[in-house]
């Protein structure tokens, strides 16, 4: 069995108010008494002598105190706070190898008592420095100017161990020593050996850990999550209401008259594309985008809006690589996100280009919803999609990106929801094959490898849900539009 010595009992100076002022650290202890000065001649070897009282004793008492301690092989001499060590005192101790402690303001017989737990170990001595470290690690955690770190540090000095966080975000909320910033794992508080004290204490200092970097992440973030949950209603609403976030947004610190570039991360299931992400994904994604953003010189927000995350980055008018820029953040967003998901899960990125003014904000994010979901639509699952910004796919882009006209063009097709998601899609590309082929049913056949007859077949059924005249130029072209915008989003898909 280990010798319990000096040094371990410094280990928890700081509970028990004591401190060494003279001699060595390595004197074995193998009991505590508390012993007038008179009666030293009497205390047996090995011995630490606890000398009551709170008047310091006369230096010639002290004197004959130190040697007759080095000649009985005493493990030490605790002296009351009052004590003031000479240098006659402190040359015997160092001579005759006899440690000297002083008590901070505590009785002999209480500091008596809590040394002999120490020596004797048991469940009084681990619960007594359990309470200790959770103790010292509370009262860090009062003061928000403190830090984890910080937290760590005073509970490992009361345990007389090392403790550390162990960086983990895969961490499990049934570990006792896991740290969670709300409902996103950061890791785990780890000692450095196996003590039956810090497994009592470890659960809780992670506890004090989770609630302090929540409250410092909260007021850190504050004001960019007000401004995060205007631009999504700005984003949902309708566009006659734009003007309405311009003074609201001013009070918060969005300068909407510059110019925003948004992306859109949207998540897929690769065998359900029904099936919602894992619930901690969102809120771990978020904090990671919060700080890896919070050095950049630019304005950065993350939204969410359902299962997707919404990126915008403001800058001013003529900010060079504003796109490229974006494109750096969101992916490694996309990235992280991919990895805490897991490969079941993709995550696809759509771009959209830097406009300004609210208006602007809107379009990029329509620009970024639609290029996600086109990427989505073609297959191209857990890419980046840039928006094109020429040509009929620009057209459809500001088609959909008006509520009111996407629910127009969607009222056209409703009919061939009533097939279901899949067979309504399998319907809507055989109708822009169709029509994109002036009504040709060998075209449309040759584009979608069918035979003429099972196209004529589909478009028989198709013509009977929609009630339309296809040969109708109006016509035809309103529903060839409408077919190329609900493909553009992705819609039922």
């Amino acid at each position: 069995m280990t010798q319990f010595t000096v040094a371990h009992l410094l280990q928890r100076a700081d509970r028990l108010g004591m401190r060494l002022v003279a001699g060595p650290v390595d004197a074995a202890i193998a009991r505590v008494e508390v012993v007038e000065l008179p009666d030293l001649r009497d205390a047996t070897y090995g011995t630490l002598v606890i000398v009551p009282g709170d008047a310091a004793p006369a230096p010639y008492l002290v004197d004959v105190a130190l040697r007759q301690a080095s000649a009985l092989g005493l493990a030490g001499v605790v002296f009351s706070s009052g004590f003031t060590l000479t240098e006659t005192a402190g040359a015997l101790a160092e001579r005759g190898r006899v440690p000297v402690l002083v008590s901070e303001g505590i009785r002999a017989t209480d500091l008596a008592v809590a040394i002999d737990r120490v020596i004797s170990g048991g469940a009084a001595e681990t619960m007594t420095r359990a309470s200790y470290a959770i103790e010292q690690a509370s009262a860090i955690a009062a003061d928000p100017a403190r830090s984890a770190d910080d937290m760590l540090a005073a509970a490992g000095a009361a345990l007389g161990i090392s403790l550390t966080m162990q960086e983990d975000p895969n961490a499990a909320w049934t570990d006792r020593a896991a740290v969670f910033i709300g409902e996103v794992p950061i890791g785990r508080v780890v000692a450095e050996v196996t003590d039956p004290a810090a497994s009592f204490a470890v659960p809780i200092v992670a506890s004090l850990i989770s609630r302090s970097l929540h409250r410092q992440i909260r007021e850190r973030f504050a004001p960019n999550q007000s401004r995060a949950d205007l631009i999504v209603e700005l984003v949902l609403a309708e566009a006659a209401r734009v003007d309405a976030f311009i003074a609201p947004a001013a009070r918060l610190g969005l300068p909407l008259h510059l110019t925003h570039a948004a992306a859109w991360l949207r998540p897929r299931q690769r065998f359900d594309p029904n099936q919602r992400p894992p619930h901690a994904v969102a809120p771990a994604v978020e904090l990671f985008a919060l700080q890896l953003v919070e050095e950049h010189p630019e304005l950065w927000h993350i939204a969410y809006i359902q299962d997707d995350a919404l990126i915008v980055s403001t800058q001013d008018h003529g900010a060079g690589d504003h796109q490229r820029r974006l494109r750096e953040v969101a992916t490694r967003i996309q990235d992280y996100a991919q990895t805490l998901a897991g490969d079941e899960w993709t995550y696809t990125l759509g771009l959209g280009t830097p406009q300004p003014s609210a208006a602007g904000l809107r379009q990029s994010a329509a620009e970024a919803r639609v290029a996600a979901d086109s990427a989505i639509a073609a297959g191209r699952l857990g890419g980046v999609e840039v928006t094109d910004v020429t040509g009929l796919r620009r057209v459809l882009l500001d088609f959909y990106a008006s509520p009111i006209s996407r629910n127009l063009l969607q009222d056209v097709l409703q009919p061939l929801d009533a097939l279901g998601p899949e067979r309504a899609t399998t319907a809507v590309r055989t109708l822009v094959a169709y029509l994109s082929n002036r009504n040709s049913l060998t075209h449309a056949g040759r584009e979608l490898t069918l035979h003429p007859n099972a196209v004529g077949y589909r478009m028989k059924r198709i013509r009977e849900l929609l009630d339309v005249d296809l040969n109708d130029p109006d016509t035809r072209f309103a529903v060839e539009l409408a077919c190329r915008v609900r493909l553009l989003g992705g819609a039922g898909t």
